[in-house]
């Protein structure tokens, strides 16, 4: 608990667009559902409204309590940025032996509310601020951290769910906290609310500190239970003993239907014979007929590409090492459960996915695999082959997506697609936001060589099979950096980069091919430019374009197509030499810019977008790609809630599981209705560990099974139904 220096110092209250309802206005907290009625306070801008002396802070020990607080209503008026202020009336307090901050607060809405808590340091601009959803009902405790943290520290995306109960009390522990405070100095805590546009009333009780992160690591303790399931929630499919899960294989298995090539209406591609029939040529490949684009069968019949990600069964692997204490029941390393155990070394650098990170190398465990093995024994994996691909065609699923497992891909059941990861000791550039690290330089002669390497080893054992659908180059690469200027990004980090750099060399070379004499370049970018060698410093001071100089932007853009074209050039040539017959897939584009969609366009047979909105065509600019006159496939897409366990929503969130077979009905007919759009793949089979997949702490509920490989029913229900619709 808090200690503070032996003088009793009195609190100040000042509440600024907030008001303090009066004693006849409290009641039984188990009641406050209403607002208090208040008179308009003033605006924050005019001063406080109110100034109130509380009780004098104890000492020796005892808890810094400001009981003035207790039971108190505070309304929270319309304003920018209302707020309840605490500090003392004389001095500062010093907190630099106490590990959290607690005050006891209601929501006494009938709705959840947005709640800011910043500590004040001394210095200007030293503090640390959280955000909380408060949600209705209860009181509840509190409890920031005094110090930055949030759930990457953790290993993972996002944090469990709050409050929870410990003791047979509800706290509230905010798992991220941002900024850096001079404990021994702290000024005041502020308690807001971000611009409401009604009255909103809280109740807030005791204030004070305690020593130790122990309520920070409580919130993360024993979260995870024997199966990988969140340990402090109910949903519908949750399993609760071996026997429950041995049980989900028989009781819940989905019924058997026929083999493809039997299924009336199709081809044994699941291509359509009810629509007239194009030529066939034993492989798959593209057309353009009646205003919009096709994938064909290689027995000539039109296929829409309905495909899932990730079917494999190494989907629940999750660091342990460093954070044992959040799992419960975790099995012995070694026995019966050591296959399920691996190590990895310390990730690669370079890309910001796993930035701030903790808990990010070492041993893991696989829940996914290992409840596998629970239900189904040592032939675990052959039963979940047949079992997922029974489900996929009951579900309406024609395809398997990219990371899928390859002995999966060759019972021949679906249309399959193969990665070609080029990797290897190459060039690389900064478009200045490197989610999975730089891009590689195209013009270094390294490149094309482990291209050659890369499509041969991927083409090596599938280029002769019909029911291969194509091959994607990469994914997601950083063709573009943040924000309005982020377009420019890839051509700024050209220029930025050394003098060795192929790539920059290349992009000087064109520029002196354009403007022949340096002078002309520098009037032409507004720039001072003592001549061409003066391009070949490392952080080299590259523009931002603007108005008044439109060159640049042209000059960008011209670079951005040249650096497109030398990629997309290379690994076409590379995959038509190892394969002539199949499709190449594009490179799954999240962030792109226009001349890399255009060069993609030119020398690929198909562009593949990982979408991630509520329909396609708010995820790319449709309407400009429907004139470059190729088809488009949708690799990724999803909807996700945090009402079956994982505690992430994902890329694009939805409140609840009916509402995810909602959004994926909407997402489907849309696509299925655009003329150039050909399929689209949902990412992912299975759900993401609650405490983080390995490569970046991903921890989602997107799945259409969860951890212990039981079907989220109402979902695939409604998916189901919205495959059945398109027509495949």
């Amino acid at each position: 608990m808090n200690r503070i220096a032996p003088l009793a110092l009195s609190c100040l209250l000042v509440l600024a667009g907030c008001h303090k309802a009066s004693d006849t206005d409290r009641a039984d907290l188990s009641k406050a559902a209403t607002p208090v009625p208040a008179p308009q306070a003033q605006s924050p801008a005019a001063g406080p409204v109110t100034q109130t002396v509380l009780d004098h802070v104890q000492r020796d020990g005892a808890p810094v309590t400001v009981t003035g607080m207790s039971l108190q209503r505070y309304v929270f008026q319309p304003a920018a940025q209302p707020q309840v202020v605490v500090s003392l009336s004389q001095g500062e307090w010093d907190w630099s032996k106490e590990g959290a901050m607690r005050v006891d607060v209601q929501n006494a809405m009938s709705w959840a509310v947005t709640l800011t808590v910043d500590i004040d340091g001394a210095k200007e601009g030293e503090r640390l601020h959280a955000t909380i959803g408060i949600p209705a009902g209860p009181p509840q405790t509190l409890v920031i951290p005094l110090h930055a943290t949030s759930p990457r520290a953790m290993g993972m995306q996002v944090g469990p769910p709050m409050p929870y109960l410990a003791g047979g009390k509800r706290v509230y522990v905010a798992t991220t906290v941002e900024g850096s405070l001079d404990l021994a100095h702290v000024k005041a805590v502020r308690l807001g609310m971000p611009a409401p546009t009604a009255p909103q009333t809280l109740l807030f009780g005791k204030l004070d500190t305690s020593r130790g992160d122990h309520e920070l690591r409580d919130a993360y303790t024993g979260i995870v239970d024997a199966w990988g399931q969140y340990t402090r929630g109910q949903w519908p499919g949750k399993v609760d003993s071996d026997e429950a899960l041995r049980g989900n294989r028989h009781g819940s298995r989905t019924v058997a239907v026929p083999a493809p090539e039997v299924r009336k209406g199709f081809d044994r591609y699941g291509g359509r014979t009810d629509l007239a029939a194009f030529k066939p040529s034993g492989w798959f490949r593209t057309e353009h007929r009646d205003g919009r684009w096709f994938l064909v069968t290689p027995e000539g019949h039109a296929f829409f590409s309905l495909g899932v990600n990730v079917v494999d069964d190494d989907g629940g692997r999750t660091y342990i090492d460093g954070r044992e204490f959040m799992f419960k029941d975790l099995p012995h390393h070694n026995g019966r459960w050591a296959p399920f155990y691996g190590s990895d070394g310390k990730p690669a650098g370079g890309q910001q996915a796993s930035a701030g990170l903790g808990f990010h190398q070492g041993h893991w465990f696989d829940y996914y695999s290992a409840n596998l093995f629970l239900a189904d024994g040592h032939r675990w994996r052959q039963a979940w082959r047949a079992r997922t691909v029974e489900r996929l065609a009951h579900w309406g699923f024609n395809t398997l997506g990219d990371w899928s497992d390859d002995a999966l891909a060759q019972m021949h059941r679906f249309a399959y697609t193969r990665p070609i990861n080029i990797s290897g000791v190459f060039g690389n550039v900064s478009s200045g936001y490197d989610y999975w690290g730089r891009m590689p330089d195209p013009f270094d002669p390294r490149f094309a060589q482990a291209v050659d390497i890369a499509a041969a080893q991927a083409a090596r054992e599938v280029r002769d099979d019909p029911w291969l659908l194509g091959y994607f180059a990469d994914n997601e690469l950083a063709w573009a950096g943040q924000g309005p200027q982020g377009r420019w990004g890839l051509a700024q980090g050209t220029l930025r980069g050394e003098a060795r750099s192929p790539a920059k060399q290349a992009f000087i070379a064109a520029l002196k091919r354009k403007y022949g004499d340096a002078g002309k370049l520098a009037a032409a970018w507004g720039i001072a430019l003592d001549g061409w060698e003066a391009l070949n410093a490392a952080n080299f001071p590259a523009p931002t374009p603007d108005e008044a100089h439109p060159a640049i932007a042209e000059d960008y853009s011209t670079w951005l197509r040249q650096y497109a074209d030398q990629y997309f050039h290379t690994v076409a040539q590379a995959i038509h030499r190892h394969d002539p017959h199949h499709l190449f897939l594009g490179g799954r584009f999240a962030a792109s810019t226009p001349e890399a969609v255009a060069s993609c366009a030119q020398f690929c047979d198909v562009v593949s977008f990982n979408a991630y909105a509520d329909v396609p065509e708010h995820a790319f600019d449709a309407a400009a790609f429907a004139k470059l006159d190729k088809p488009a496939l949708i690799t990724e897409f999803h909807f996700g809630s945090d009402d079956r366990g994982p505690f992430g929503k994902g890329l694009v969130p939805v409140w609840t599981e009916q509402q995810r077979g909602e959004a994926y009905a909407r997402y489907i007919a849309a696509a299925a209705a655009d003329p150039v759009i050909v399929g689209a793949h949902w990412f992912q089979y299975v759900d993401q560990p609650i405490t983080g997949r390995l490569i970046d702490g991903e921890n989602a509920h997107i799945g259409l099974v969860a951890i212990t490989d039981r079907p989220f029913k109402d979902f695939v229900d409604a998916v189901r139904e919205a495959n059945r619709k398109t027509g495949y």
